[in-house]
């Protein structure tokens, strides 16, 4: 083997080769994109502009917003432009930092759904002394925790993937490049390799996943004793955090909690947690708890539209 990294781009088979379905993810995933840059660049702008950014939680709400457009741009515009052409093709070193990009944001999204899990547990069954532990200084330890865990976690995964020769195939059987197609290109025995990098990905996606839920747990069971209008507020809020939860990391554990076996499933269940749950985030988890920031946006944006065409 005269060069250990002698591949210098991968093709990418996508979602599809069926030419007329191509035209149809594309149409599909250009509007994803749109509403999901769309609804959490609107979720930022109205947090930030209102006095809602006093509250620690939608102080999180706006750090996962923003952290959702930065996700959303890591591998729908690929897939969007690749939809256009026969021939999908992405170079190493592009491979390598989509890798990066989508660990890193991954990995800073759910260490921030824990601590947002970790605030609303605080404000159901501790309010008395909510305000005294959710301070500024925690909020921002818990967010500088998050893109430091983050940072490290697609580092991570990169120093392992990088160092594996690449010499012989490299046509991916995926929409995006990812840790495990990629390793069962490798020209190494890579076993031991995933089994290290799935529990760097798996059992950190599980053990934040078992915390939620008994978090969850805890706050439902806390609940039996207030009455049915506190009961009904808090269940409102716990569902919207439980379906993000369980669309993020339900897919994210059935990907990468196993060594590096490739299925068929793995395209069509890597899109729920690449593209649509930062899609669907503004509308199940932020908008529906700001409307009243979301009308004053809208009328300071009337307002200067009309000083505009005045």
């Amino acid at each position: 083997m005269e060069n250990r990294n002698s591949v210098t781009e991968f093709i990418l088979l996508g979602l599809t080769q069926n030419p007329k379905m191509q035209k149809i993810i594309f149409v599909v995933f250009l509007v994803v994109y749109i509403i999901s840059m769309t609804g959490n660049v609107f979720t930022v702008v109205a947090i930030t502009t209102s006095s809602l950014l006093g509250s620690p939680m939608y102080f999180f709400l706006a750090h996962l917003s923003f952290i959702d457009v930065c996700h959303s741009c890591v591998d729908t515009p690929k897939l969007v432009i690749d939809s256009l052409y026969e021939k999908k093709t992405s170079t190493f070193k592009g491979c390598m930092n989509q890798i990066f990009w989508e660990h890193f944001l991954a990995g800073v999204d759910i260490i921030l759904l824990t601590s947002m899990a970790c605030d609303l547990y605080m404000a159901i069954c501790k309010p008395l002394h909510y305000t005294t532990i959710m301070n500024w200084q925690l909020c921002w330890l818990l967010m500088g925790m998050a893109w430091i865990g983050g940072f490290l976690h697609g580092i991570i995964q990169i120093l392992f993937i990088i160092r594996s020769p690449f010499c012989g195939p490299n046509v991916i059987d995926h929409f995006i490049c990812d840790v495990n197609p990629l390793l069962e290109l490798a020209f190494t025995d890579t076993h031991t390799l995933g089994l290290f990098l799935a529990a760097n990905s798996g059992i950190l996606c599980l053990l934040n996943f078992l915390l939620l839920v008994g978090s969850y747990v805890v706050i439902l069971y806390s609940l039996r004793t207030e009455n049915s209008e506190a009961r009904r507020k808090a269940l409102s809020t716990c569902v919207s955090h439980i379906t993000t939860v369980v669309i993020f990391f339900v897919p994210c554990i059935f990907v990468y909690m196993r060594p590096a076996v490739i299925l068929p499933t793995d395209k069509s269940v890597a899109v729920f947690y690449t593209m649509i749950t930062p899609t669907l985030n503004p509308l199940i988890y932020t908008l529906r708890n700001m409307k009243n920031a979301i009308r004053k946006l809208g009328q300071l944006i009337f307002k200067m539209f009309c000083k505009i065409r005045n």
